[in-house]
């Protein structure tokens, strides 16, 4: 893998990482107000997805050595 699809990989990573942020506030304001169960399960669902993309990635900017 060459530096530059590197460095994409790794602004996609910061940029899903702050969409997980985004979600994760975005679901504790949602609960404070008594949000519909449902909307915020669908928004951790969402959020989780977002996670495993990342951990995805990331394994493709590292991948896994066995020595």
């Amino acid at each position: 893998m060459s530096n530059q699809e590197q460095a994409e990989l790794r602004m996609l990573v910061a940029r899903l990482r702050h969409e997980h942020e985004d979600f994760d506030a975005a679901i504790n304001a949602m609960i404070q107000v008594g949000c519909d169960q449902l909307r915020v399960q669908r928004m951790k669902k969402k959020k989780l997805a977002i996670k495993d993309k990342i951990i995805e990635i990331e394994d493709q900017i590292i991948p896994d050595i066995i020595a």
